[in-house]
């Protein structure tokens, strides 16, 4: 019981990353909006910012995965 109730916490880190990406492609299609010269920098801006975004998704479930496998 405690195993899946510990990867299922780990796992809660896709929640913040899913938040944080729709929060930052919000605010980049705003920018676009505002200042469509800038566009190929803002995606490039946006682009980097989810890929760090995802990775903490990707740390919660590779550690959720450990403590399946190891603890369980």
């Amino acid at each position: 019981m405690g195993v899946a109730l510990g990867a299922g916490i780990a796992v809660l880190a896709g929640i913040g990353a899913g938040i944080g990406i729709g929060i930052a492609t919000g605010k980049a299609v705003e920018a676009i909006a505002r200042q469509p010269e800038l566009a190929g920098s803002i995606r490039t801006t946006l682009i980097l910012g989810c890929a760090l975004a995802e990775a903490t998704a990707v740390y919660g479930l590779v550690a959720s995965i450990l403590i399946i496998f190891m603890v369980g």
